[in-house]
């Protein structure tokens, strides 16, 4: 019976634990995930540009929708992602088409593609923090009250 019962607690207590790190708010957005790992802190770079459009879209299999802007530089166009809908949507400041931004992140290669993972979002005087400069998400702090 104490057997069966300790089994039963240690089956339970995996399963939970389980749950909690695949999490649906963070549905594969977190710093260990293999987007996470994507982020490079030795390919940050900064543009400027202007907003072209905003999508919502599913960087990989299993995770949330995020946040992908299409910003025009002077060198061209540049797809950028933010993060999770569900975070960005709840940030200041607001990103819309037309906005002038300046833009720091990771430069990688995304399906084959070059794309930046933003760090951060400058609109006029306002910033928008979303990674801090090893690449941990602000949104994986956001439950435990981690602040940037």
């Amino acid at each position: 019976m104490k057997k069966t019962f300790s089994l039963a607690l240690a089956i339970m207590s995996v399963t939970v634990t389980g749950m909690a790190l695949a999490s649906p708010m963070m549905g594969g957005w977190g710093m260990n995930s293999r987007y996470g790992r994507m982020y490079d802190p030795r390919t940050v770079e900064t543009v400027s540009g202007e907003v072209l459009k905003i999508d919502k879209i599913m960087p990989m299999r299993g995770m949330s929708y995020g946040i992908h802007i299409a910003l025009k530089t002077g060198k061209g166009e540049i797809p950028v992602h933010l993060g999770p809908a569900w975070y960005i949507d709840r940030q200041s400041p607001a990103i819309k088409a037309g906005d002038k931004l300046e833009v720091k992140g990771s430069r990688i290669m995304f399906r084959g593609e070059p794309v930046i993972i933003a760090a951060e979002i400058r609109k006029g005087d306002e910033i928008l923090k979303l990674r801090d400069d090893s690449g941990y998400p602000a949104w994986a702090g956001w439950r435990r009250g981690r602040q940037y």
